[in-house]
């Protein structure tokens, strides 16, 4: 994988959030993002919607990988442990990519690599 994404500089969401792409290639890609007090939510743990952005990231770079626009067309996200601070960090890979559907898994761990939930997403591809 590489640690260059083009794509992923123009994710101004994404980057607002503070997500950091680490590295991206081949169908995977690695982020993090360093909770900060503006991600917690009204109970003083992580908001829902952070650890989906992180995820969403990971899985837009991995898919936009192979030099073809892909965009979500559905997603699923199950939260098994709350995070209160920290590092978070996500881990996308390919499942498939045959034709115009690509399927992928993302896991977003903490500091202590404990699944804080699982992402899967399916991207369409615009292919040239």
């Amino acid at each position: 994988m590489g640690t260059e994404n083009a794509f992923f500089e123009k994710d101004s969401f994404a980057r607002y959030c503070g997500v950091e792409l680490i590295e991206a290639g081949d169908g995977c890609a690695r982020a993090k993002l360093k909770i900060c007090p503006h991600h917690l939510n009204a109970v003083g743990i992580v908001h829902g919607a952070a650890i989906f952005t992180l995820a969403d990231a990971a899985f837009a770079a991995a898919s936009n990988s192979h030099d073809h626009v892909a965009v979500a067309i559905n997603i699923n996200i199950s939260y098994l442990k709350a995070a209160e601070g920290g590092v978070l960090s996500a881990r996308a890979e390919e499942i498939n990519r045959d034709g115009r559907i690509g399927s992928y898994s993302i896991a977003v761990t903490n500091e202590q690599e404990q699944v804080v939930a699982v992402f899967e997403g399916l991207a369409y591809r615009k292919l040239k």
